[in-house]
């Protein structure tokens, strides 16, 4: 068995997000993520395929452009309105709000800044728009079983 991290492998690790702007940590995972390297939807792809060949103990640091990661800052999922016309409860920065639109589909905004007698909720990732840094460290690898490959990652 190989400690080497190809398809069909079963891989912990933890990670790191950094903002590439300031190197801010905006993210930090501690506990082990596993997952199955080749079809998977745990990690953006350029992360699988920067670790293909890398074995425990490596540690990768992989830039991800904004397109790449969380995507575009979409200014139309940007909304703000008079704090008088939203209800009490979502008059707090950080607040979830699900809106629903005319086809009954729901997304989940959150109200991003409170100024001036208005509110302003944000439909967008909260990294949507940045360049950031994914610092992985591989901590084991080993050949994932037939349900870890279906599941593509554990099995609880």
């Amino acid at each position: 068995m190989s400690n080497t991290i190809t398809t069909n492998k079963f891989v912990e690790l933890t990670y790191r997000i950094i903002d590439q702007t300031n190197g801010e940590v905006i993210e930090q995972v501690e506990e082990p993520l596993g997952y199955v390297q080749g079809d998977n939807t745990l990690l953006f792809n350029q992360v699988t395929k920067e670790l293909e060949g890398k074995s425990v103990g490596d540690e990768v640091e992989i830039l991800l452009k904004a397109e790449d990661a969380f995507g575009a800052k979409l200014e139309e999922l940007i909304f703000t309105d008079e704090i008088n016309n939203v209800p009490l409860e979502y008059r707090f920065i950080g607040a979830a709000v699900t809106m629903q639109n005319d086809k009954g589909g729901t997304k989940d905004f959150i109200v991003s800044s409170i100024e001036d007698g208005k509110l302003t909720i944000d439909g967008n990732h909260p990294l949507a728009g940045k360049d950031i840094i994914f610092y992985v460290e591989v901590l084991s690898v080993r050949d994932a079983t037939a349900d870890e490959i279906i599941e593509g990652g554990s099995i609880d």
